[in-house]
């Protein structure tokens, strides 16, 4: 009889268990899982679409400009943007090539002059920071970025700003690298892989109107000469000579 008593007199005597660890709840990685697969999929899509499509770029300063993105069946991509140089000052054309990467200086509507183009590069390299008005990236090199499952970034459905069509997912980058693979920002998509709008620090690109299919190539806006590419910093001020 004595030992049943003792029995539960141990028993008694353990401490009760805690309450369990809290886990985060699976859902959450679930869904980033997910927004970051569909991303993945709607610019694989954009990779495969060959358009010609006017942007609406409200910039921080300003007025409103028309930015002309054309991709074509062979890969070749033009992006015509205003103001794209010199502070503002001078609109140019980025173009891709099987001869090369351009800049090309597109002539103001007030004056009859022709463009002219110059070599920068090669069809796959970086446009150096000093010419680079970041406009192009959305419908270039960025969209290897956003279908590399291996690119350091966070991934979350967004609301779509007013007025604009598709899905919208908010990119978020994660490494601490000064060289980030992209910009940070709200990206867009319609269902068939046409960007509707991207939105980032230099600005908001919003699509205008629907596209039109695309040419079997690009061509440049003017002929190649030896002259030097315009950087996007506005040119010192001169002073006069007494």
């Amino acid at each position: 009889m004595a030992l049943p008593a003792l029995l539960v007199s141990c028993t008694a005597d353990q401490p009760a268990a805690g309450p369990p660890t809290p886990t985060a709840p699976p859902s959450a990685a679930a869904g980033a899982d997910a927004a970051r697969d569909e991303l993945a999929a709607l610019a694989a899509a954009a990779q495969d679409r060959h358009l010609v499509a006017s942007y609406t770029l409200r910039g921080t300063d300003g007025p409103d400009r028309t930015v002309l993105v054309t991709t074509a069946g062979d890969g070749s991509w033009r992006v015509d943007v205003p103001g794209g140089a010199l502070g503002g000052g001078v609109d140019v054309s980025l173009a891709a090539t099987a001869d090369g990467l351009f800049q090309c200086a597109l002539p103001p509507a007030t004056r009859p002059e022709a463009a002219s183009c110059v070599r920068v590069g090669d069809t796959d390299d970086a446009l150096p920071r000093r010419l680079d008005p970041r406009v192009q990236h959305p419908f270039t090199d960025w969209l290897d970025v956003l279908t590399d499952r291996r690119s350091p970034l966070s991934v979350s459905p967004a609301q779509p700003p007013p007025g604009v069509a598709g899905a919208c997912y908010s990119v978020e980058t994660t490494s601490a690298s000064i060289n980030a693979p992209l910009d940070a920002g709200i990206y867009c998509y319609d269902a068939d892989g046409t960007p509707t709008a991207v939105h980032t620090a230099a600005g908001t690109l919003t699509l205008a109107g629907p596209p039109a299919p695309g040419p079997a190539t690009v061509q440049l806006a003017g002929p190649v000469t030896e002259g030097e590419p315009l950087g996007t910093a506005a040119p010192e001020p001169t002073t006069g000579t007494a």
